[in-house]
C-alpha cells in the first residue's frame, strides 16, 4: 500500500461526523482529531514523508512550523525526516501568547534569518485563523510566509481566506476525501 493510502486509512479512523464545536467557536459536522495520527509513530512518519515531498516540490522553503500545539508533532516529524534526507530546514513554533517569563518570546526555535521563507504547517484548516496568527508572528521577525500546508482542509472557507491573503495552500487531503 502506498504512503498516501496508508495515511488515508489512519486518518479515516480519527474522523467523526456530527455536531462539534471547534476552538474558533464555529460548529462543524466533520471533526478530525489529528493528534491521534500525528502523535502515533507510523502516522507521524507518513505525514512527514508526504509533507516533506510537497515542501521539496514547492521549493525555496527555509523554515517550517506553525502554531502550537497542532503543528508541534508535524513540525518535529518533518524536521527529523528532513535531517535524514539532507534537506536543510529550520523549525519553529509560535506560541499563542508571548511567554510571561524568560525572554518573553512568541516565536520559538533556532533563529530564523530575516528574509527567510517559511511554510506554515497545521493539522487542519477551517477558518485560517491559526495560520494567519502564525504568519503575523513570522512577519514581525522579518520572515516571509510563502504558504501553508495542512493534513486536512475542512473545506469551510479557510483556504479561500488564506489565498486572498496571498498564501498558497496545500493540503494532503480534503473533507470530500472522507465523505461516504
Amino acid at each position: 500500500m502506498r504512503l498516501r493510502e496508508k495515511l488515508h486509512a489512519k486518518l479515516k479512523e480519527c474522523i467523526s461526523f456530527g455536531k462539534v464545536r471547534l476552538s474558533s467557536g464555529k460548529e462543524t459536522d466533520f471533526y478530525f482529531d489529528g493528534r491521534q495520527v500525528s502523535l502515533e509513530p507510523e502516522g507521524s512518519v507518513l505525514i512527514a514523508s508526504l509533507m516533506l515531498d510537497e515542501i521539496e516540490r514547492f521549493g525555496g522553503v527555509d523554515a517550517v512550523g506553525g502554531l502550537t500545539s497542532g503543528a508541534d508533532p508535524i513540525t518535529s516529524s518533518i524536521g527529523v525526516l528532513a535531517h535524514q534526507r539532507g534537506v536543510p530546514l529550520r523549525l519553529f513554533y509560535v506560541r499563542k501568547e508571548p511567554k510571561s517569563h524568560g525572554l518573553g518570546k512568541l516565536l520559538e526555535g533556532p533563529q530564523i534569518p530575516r528574509g527567510a521563507r517559511a511554510l506554515i504547517v497545521d493539522d487542519v484548516i477551517t477558518t485560517g485563523k491559526s495560520i494567519l496568527q502564525t504568519r503575523d508572528a513570522l512577519r514581525a521577525e522579518g520572515v516571509t510566509t510563502v504558504g501553508a500546508m495542512v493534513i486536512i482542509d475542512r473545506e469551510e472557507g479557510g483556504r479561500e481566506v488564506l489565498e486572498r491573503e496571498g498564501l498558497k495552500v496545500l493540503s494532503l487531503f480534503r473533507k470530500r476525501d472522507f465523505l461516504p
